[in-house]
């Protein structure tokens, strides 16, 4: 079983670069990224594991793809043609790509019905060869969902295609992070793990409820601590307003703590008024919007507080927790989304 670590938007916020290298370091012999955009840092940084594009390329960028060696997932002709023309003119005798089926998401992919045109340009294509076949499940954490049955049928359809053409791809892949922890059955060759590496997956769902327990768990845990410090302290007295739109007004006399983070950091608004931060081993409330640049938070009865007190936002401290999934389910979104938000102006510091 061959592993695609998925390092894709900024590995979910966590930092592309370091985290390819520890990867790499770990053993990881493939890394999954989005586009070009995205490998060429890794390459710059000296990273050598096999990196996937995972969404194509754009016209233009075949000989840069070629020349780092990466390898693009394709699913139309043109992108064939090109890429072919490319190798040819570097003189790479073979290139490997990754054939992309749509079995139902919708998105990217060859469907089931044009499969047998693109196979037809594949095999008139010199200097390429099909090293991998791969889709995307669109429900995987939704237990009872029929489409998953529905697009395991035409993957499977579409991999007999792929063999009675003369292709035998050496990488078969359709899991992802959910479908790594629910579903053995789509492991085949390779798997893509994302989220999961981190230490998040999805809650999984059967009959519109959550379920877990039993194999439907995964022994992970977030890999990333979000700080800041408090930034100024103040007194209000009650029937104080605080903040834009006056959202939050003080029933009683109120000690509040400015920190300074907000939506330009990732730190998302709907966390505002609904939200929490951890200080000196207590629970503090966010209290009003949260603004650009600045979040005001109650430590009212919190003993010793002072400028400088080291805040998380994201993270866990003497039993005490507040992850991507509290902020997802607050925010109305997900754990992929709470992480990927990370802005580039907070600074990321690695720890071994």
């Amino acid at each position: 079983m061959t592993v695609c670590a998925v390092v894709k938007a900024d590995a979910y916020g966590h930092g592309a670069v370091e985290c390819s290298k520890s990867l790499e370091a770990e053993g990881a012999k493939w890394l999954g990224v989005t586009s070009l955009d995205e490998a060429i840092p890794l390459r710059d940084a000296g990273v050598r594991a096999n990196i996937l594009l995972m969404t194509g390329f754009w016209r233009g960028e075949e000989g840069e793809i070629v020349r780092l060696h990466l390898t693009p997932t394709v699913w139309e002709p043109s992108q064939i043609e090109s890429l072919d023309k490319a190798a040819a003119g570097l003189g790479v005798a073979q290139h490997p790509v990754h054939l992309k089926v749509d079995t139902g998401m919708g998105r990217l992919g060859v469907g089931i019905d044009q499969l047998p045109a693109v196979l037809n340009v594949l095999r008139s294509s010199k200097h390429l060869t099909v090293e991998g076949l791969s889709t995307h499940l669109a429900s995987s954490e939704i237990m009872d969902a029929p489409s998953v049955a529905e697009q395991e049928r035409s993957f499977e359809a579409a991999r007999c295609m792929v063999r009675d053409a003369g292709f035998e791809p050496r990488f078969v892949h359709v899991a992802n992070t959910s479908a790594v922890i629910s579903r053995r059955e789509t492991w085949n060759t390779m798997v893509r793990p994302g989220v999961s590496l981190y230490g998040y997956y999805l809650p999984f769902q059967r009959a519109g409820r959550e379920v877990s327990g039993g194999t439907l768990r995964l022994p992970v845990k977030p890999i990333l601590t979000w700080k800041t410090r408090i930034l100024s302290l103040r007194n209000f007295g009650a029937n104080q307003a605080l903040g834009y739109g006056a959202t939050y007004v003080t029933k009683a006399p109120a000690h509040v703590a400015v920190l300074p983070v907000g939506y330009a950091d990732g730190y998302n608004r709907q966390l505002s008024n609904r939200g929490r931060v951890i200080l000196r081993e207590h629970y503090a409330p966010i209290l009003g919007s949260i603004s650009m640049d600045l979040t005001l938070v109650d430590v009212t009865g919190i003993p010793g507080v002072s400028v400088g007190d080291e805040v998380i936002l994201l993270g866990t401290c003497d039993g005490l927790s507040v992850d991507a999934l509290e902020h997802a389910r607050l925010a109305n979104s997900s754990p992929y989304e709470i992480l990927c938000n990370i802005s580039k102006r907070v600074p990321r510091r690695y720890v071994s």
